[in-house]
């Protein structure tokens, strides 16, 4: 059984030995790739990468790109996937002790199971807080969208995926936007296949100054079209059962990129009239 793990990065050379460390801790009789894409850093992370190479511990291919955004960077890792089970570990993020273990040890409730796309698992931060909650009912088949927007399930969790199934599928990017949310592509994963939950930590993370998550606004004013399209696919499959909360959140945010939307076509359009 091989695992494959998938890391975007960009300008993270302080963070990804601790990465790296934790693929070595962690590795058992899973066959393990570390697929890197390097989203146009230039601070030495090339180099770094290069001496793990050197070292021959772990089977680690590398591919370098101009600065595309991390979607793009996970899409392109895609191309280089040889495992049975895909995990993504963001650069600055690494696994949990007994991590490897505990995918090992449930792969068979995934790769047996044609309905099942992924494992679901947890996720703390370095001083030991569950990112969010845990799962009401463990071993639970549901999928993302209803574990978020049915069960109030929120915080970050990592998916195990089926290899096969997830090549099916990419993030999908608007012209000229570097950034979705995962959950786009997860929903749409959704539609045939669906989740296991499992109450166990796989990965260790905390929120970083320049990170994606603490400068979210940012990225959702870059990225209004996709997330335009993100919400409204999610009001166009229906929204019952969801919680009222959750429907509050979805209409406002249907309604906000909508507006950003239009604003930013009008722009564009009198930029380019003569």
């Amino acid at each position: 059984m091989k695992l494959s793990i998938l890391t975007a990065t960009y300008n993270r050379e302080k963070y990804l030995k601790r990465l790296y460390k934790s693929i070595l801790e962690n590795q058992n009789e899973m066959e393990i790739e570390w697929i890197i894409v390097d989203d146009g850093s230039t601070d030495d992370t090339k180099k770094l990468i290069t001496m793990f190479e050197y070292e021959q511990k772990v089977d680690i291919k590398y591919m370098y790109q101009e600065n595309s955004g991390k979607m793009s960077a996970i899409n392109k890792a895609m191309e280089l996937v040889t495992g049975d089970l895909i995990v993504d570990c963001d650069s600055d993020d690494f696994f949990y002790d007994n991590a490897f273990n505990e995918i090992l040890k449930n792969a068979h409730l995934l790769l047996n199971d044609d309905e099942i796309y992924a494992l679901c698992f947890l996720k703390k931060d370095t001083k030991g807080n569950i990112s969010g909650k845990e799962f009401e009912n463990e071993y639970l088949k549901t999928t993302m969208f209803d574990l978020y927007f049915k069960q109030e399930i929120d915080g970050e969790k990592i998916l195990v995926f089926d290899a096969k199934i997830r090549k099916k599928y990419k993030h999908e990017l608007e012209k000229n936007e570097s950034f979705i949310t995962e959950s786009r592509m997860y929903h749409k994963m959704d539609e045939k296949y669906k989740i296991i939950c499992i109450n166990k930590i796989l990965e260790i993370g905390d929120y970083i100054d320049d990170g994606y998550t603490k400068n979210i606004n940012k990225i959702f004013l870059e990225s209004p079209k996709g997330y335009y399209k993100y919400f409204k696919e999610i009001l166009k499959r229906g929204i019952n059962g969801v919680t009222f909360r959750k429907k509050k959140y979805l209409i406002k945010h249907f309604i906000y990129f909508l507006v950003i939307s239009k604003i930013l076509n009008r722009k564009t359009k009198k930029e380019f009239r003569f």
